[in-house]
């Protein structure tokens, strides 16, 4: 069974999610601030997002998945709900707001 590229090295890709969070820059999607502060698994918590998605790493040159996964120039900050509606795609335009975020995930 293949393992996760994100986490095949987890010391490097905790220190890259601690560089990013440092930052503390807005979502990358929305452009809505990051509550920083917010457990992992809300909805508006931070999570890294990988521009170029690992799973198609080929494509864009890489030498591996963790490769890609671990280059500082392919993370950026977002909104776990940002982050899942984008899913794999490279480009995501938001339609709804940051109100309308928090209450679709509450239905």
């Amino acid at each position: 069974m293949a393992t996760n590229p994100r986490y095949s090295n987890g010391n490097a890709r905790r220190k890259l999610r601690t560089w990013l969070r440092s930052q503390g820059l807005p979502c990358a999607i929305c452009g809505q601030p990051i509550d920083y502060a917010l457990p992992s698994g809300h909805p508006l918590s931070f999570e890294v997002d990988e521009i170029r998605p690992v799973s198609r790493w080929r494509e864009f040159g890489y030498a591996s998945p963790t490769a890609a996964a671990l280059d500082r120039t392919n993370v950026q900050p977002t909104h776990r709900i940002c982050n899942e509606r984008k899913g794999k795609k490279l480009a995501f335009v938001p339609t709804v707001t940051r109100k309308a975020l928090l209450t679709s995930r509450e239905r």
